[in-house]
């Protein structure tokens, strides 16, 4: 882990490091560990965000780590066809391969490195499973998927879908080379990467080396959490230890730092985290399965609209 990477980082441009003066860098409010659970068909995944209130998270709803997992022949799973109301789904898939296809004709094979952004907006019919040479041989999976939440003005807007492939995202080196950042979504240092959101969020993957450090520029006017994929070290300006599974929701502030340890578990040679935040939303939120509303009334509307078919059909 993971795929998607580069041969040489000291060819990469360079993050410049904020100055570090008391108070720019966010300190850790809170950290959580994501609890395991089965998704879909029955595929492995751990619930990153649960426990943590939808107000330190907007505007984001829900992130599941699927795997990572070494399936045997025969042991992948996806999921059935299933609506979406009212948000947008990411799948980053680090490692391994997963199929998408929906009911306005988007989809596609994503793979190492590769992002699926669907808008689902108004409504639309949804499936995500593994390709059947996969299923045949067994192997490595390992992603995230990521709901983003969009304001009552833009949930009714036509679904969208796009293809992210990981030779787009913007790779950049920390001051001192000792980390990686793939930006997916937003901008860090001004650097953008090439998903187009309807919310504005950041969204990064960082490998960090061990005894390296990150510090990058973070907008004040965005939350900013932090997702442990794998290894140990720190966050935040209090230095507070973080390991594989745990979630930092980090406080107020300019720049988000972050350090691995020495010494790391045997299964990573580093200190890989997810790097998440968005301008909150604030509005009132109404999730039920599915569908990301604003109120009960909208969330009922779409149980019905899905079941009148008004979310598309499978053709």
């Amino acid at each position: 882990m993971p795929a998607a990477t580069v041969d040489d980082i000291s060819a990469l441009p360079r993050i410049d490091e904020p100055a570090t003066a008391p108070g720019v860098v966010r300190p850790v409010v809170r950290v959580t560990s994501a609890p395991a659970g089965l998704e879909g068909e029955g595929f492995p995944v751990r619930r990153a965000f649960a426990g943590v209130d939808l107000s330190a998270l907007d505007p984001f709803v829900h992130m599941d780590q699927m795997g990572e997992v070494e399936y045997a022949p025969g042991e992948p799973k996806g999921t059935p066809w299933h609506p979406h109301r009212g948000f947008e789904t990411v799948t980053y898939m680090i490692d391994g391969t997963f199929e998408h296809q929906d009911s306005a004709g988007g989809g596609g094979v994503i793979t190492n490195g590769d992002t699926q952004w669907m808008t689902a907006g108004a409504g639309i019919l949804h499936i995500e499973r593994p390709p059947e040479a996969l299923v045949a041989s067994g192997g490595l999976f390992h992603g995230i998927q990521l709901w983003v939440n969009l304001p009552a003005a833009n949930k009714w807007v036509a679904p969208r879908y796009q293809d992210i492939r990981a030779g787009k995202v913007a790779m950049l080196a920390s001051s001192d080379g000792g980390a990686l950042l793939r930006v997916i979504a937003g901008t860090v240092g001004g650097h953008s990467g090439p998903g187009a959101t309807h919310t504005p969020i950041t969204l990064a993957h960082a490998t960090i080396s061990p005894g390296a450090r990150l510090v990058v520029p973070w907008d004040p006017g965005f939350n900013a959490l932090v997702y442990v994929l794998a290894g140990e070290g720190t966050a935040g300006e209090d230095r507070h230890p973080v390991q594989s599974g745990q979630l930092a929701v980090l406080g107020a502030g300019f720049a988000v730092e972050l350090a691995a340890s020495s010494r790391q578990e045997p299964r990573s040679s580093s200190l890989e985290v997810l790097l998440l935040g968005g301008r909150p939303i604030r509005e009132p939120v109404a999730a039920y399965g599915p569908f990301v509303m604003n109120t009960r009334a909208e969330i009922a509307q779409a149980f019905d609209d899905y079941q009148l078919g008004l979310m598309g059909r499978i053709t």
